[in-house]
């Protein structure tokens, strides 16, 4: 038991001592990296202060070399005040020289003013003088006269008057009257020559209008497509168009007829284009016909604008352009209505220069004396006031406006133009063959006849055809049964007897044709 215990002692002891010198080792180990962290501190000190004192040095210099750099800037700044300051004081002292030396010349100038002042007054006087002896010597002379005279210069004065103005209107009164004689004598020769010359230098063609127009094909075969089965295609289209197309045995054509020249056109058009396409059927006819309409609106416009540009006017209302453009769809006494107002408008420019006039003024108003005729309203005035109402309504010059109302006399003519333009009116429409008063008649006969049809309820479309022997009535399928529509061309045919005058007899077709279209979707 005592070994055991001695030996836990001895354990122990060395333990302890094995302790002890541990922490003596580690003490002197942590004293020794404590001195040499302190020499490690030192020297990095150092080495801060030596880069601190380096740096700052370094800063020093560039503070130098940067205050010597704006240095030389400020010297050189100032030196370049300094010289405008010079050459401003230069300037300012060759400017007082300069008025200083106007000053002496206006100085001299007063003193030569005064002096050309001081004589004008010493010639004054003198002619003062002279006009007082002046007028005493004719004062005295005056006296001396009425003496002889036993008149007072009063009476001289008004007996001197009346015998020269008896003699001046002695002498006005013959040249008045010879002047009238010479002027009766060339006024007439000259009226004469201008419209001559006009009527030369405006050489325009004489087209009459006619109600048919002509479809050229390539071969018969394609007449056989356009006719369609049971003559369906040419049905479709006369009742889209409102034409006759007539296929007779003419080899490689096909006759349009209408009295409305733009229904022919639309006709023509559309034939074209289907013919190009291939497809000619009902339904394509009607899409065709749809989509040529509206073409032709784009043209109208296009004409218009074409004419204008031609004629060399500008400025016109773009409504104005467009029924000039309709003009040319309209005929007057089977004359083109844009073909006369073209050549009225050149006419009366010519006469208007020829008469010192302004010519741009008369062309304008030629060209758009008949603009009321193209109104696509209907309305009571005649189309020469019409034309006016529509020429105020656009803002137009109102000797322009005059023209147009005055040209048929149905206005006072308030300007030199509208005789002019009622002048060219007349020898435009009066050339042999420029108009046929039969066919305005008959265009008007067949305008009447479908605005009866048209007058009654239900009705969509009416066309005359075949020379107006036929109406083609299209009704509302949903609103006219068949009972009404049997009904309806009965009625239309007894008004027509009773209201309008023709020749022959006319067919009323009421067409009601019915229509159910779906879409799958």
């Amino acid at each position: 038991m005592s070994d055991i215990i001695t030996m836990l002692l001895t354990d122990l002891v060395a333990l302890a001592i094995g302790f002890f010198a541990g922490r003596a080792l580690i003490k002197k180990t942590f004293q020794t990296k404590e001195a040499e962290a302190e020499v490690r501190a030192n020297e990095v000190l150092r080495n801060a202060q030596q880069s601190a004192e380096n740096l700052k040095k370094d800063k020093i210099l560039e503070a130098k070399e940067h205050f010597l750099k704006l240095k030389a800037e400020f010297d050189e700044e100032a030196n370049k005040r300094k010289n405008i300051i010079i050459q401003n004081e230069q300037k300012v002292k060759q400017m007082q020289q300069q008025a200083a030396q106007m000053l002496e010349q206006n100085k001299r100038r007063e003193n030569e003013l005064d002096t050309l002042q001081h004589k004008l007054n010493e010639q004054v006087e003198v002619a003062n003088k002279r006009k007082e002896e002046a007028e005493r010597m004719l004062s005295q002379q005056v006296e001396q006269l009425e003496k002889i005279a036993n008149l007072t210069a009063e009476q001289a004065k008004q007996q001197l008057i009346d015998a020269l103005k008896g003699e001046a209107e002695t002498k006005a009164s013959s040249y008045i009257k010879q002047t009238i004689e010479e002027a009766k004598l060339t006024a007439t020769k000259e009226s004469k020559k201008i419209i001559i010359e006009t009527i030369q230098r405006t050489a325009s063609e004489q087209a009459i209008e006619n109600c048919v127009s002509v479809f050229n094909i390539e071969s018969d075969e394609v007449k056989g497509k356009i006719i369609g089965r049971e003559g369906r295609n040419i049905r479709a289209l006369e009742a889209a168009t409102g034409v006759e197309v007539i296929v007779d045995d003419t080899p490689e054509a096909i006759v349009i007829s209408s009295f409305d020249p733009v229904r022919r056109e639309i006709a023509r058009l559309s034939l074209h284009r289907l013919v190009q396409d291939g497809r000619i059927h009902p339904a394509r006819i009607e899409e065709v016909v749809g989509k040529t309409k509206k073409d032709i609106e784009n043209e109208i416009v296009e004409i218009g604008e074409r004419t204008v540009i031609d004629l060399g006017i500008h400025g016109l209302h773009p409504e104005l352009i467009r029924m000039i453009g309709r003009m040319r769809f309209r005929s007057s006494y089977g004359q083109n209505l844009l073909q006369h107002s073209r050549e009225v408008a050149k006419m009366c420019a010519t006469m208007a220069a020829e008469l010192g006039l302004n010519a741009k003024l008369a062309k304008r108003a030629g060209l758009l004396h008949d603009i009321g005729k193209v109104w696509h309203e209907e309305q009571e005035l005649p189309h020469a006031l019409l034309g006016m109402e529509l020429a105020k309504k656009y803002k137009e010059h109102p000797e322009v406006i005059n023209a147009i109302g005055a040209h048929h006399d149905e206005i006072e003519m308030t300007s030199m133009i509208s005789p002019i333009v009622q002048v060219c009116d007349a020898i435009s429409g009066s050339r042999p063959g420029a108009r046929r008063e039969m066919m305005e008649s008959y265009v008007q006969r067949l305008r009447d006849l479908e605005d009866l049809a048209l007058s009654f309820n239900g009705v969509e479309k009416c066309y005359a055809i075949q020379a107006g022997r036929e109406l083609r009535v299209i009704v509302d399928s949903e609103n006219v049964n068949d009972e009404i529509a049997s009904k309806m061309s009965f009625d239309i045919s007894q008004r027509i007897e009773k209201e309008m005058q023709y020749p022959g007899q006319i067919k009323v077709t009421v067409i009601r044709e019915m229509r159910s279209v779906a879409y799958a979707k």
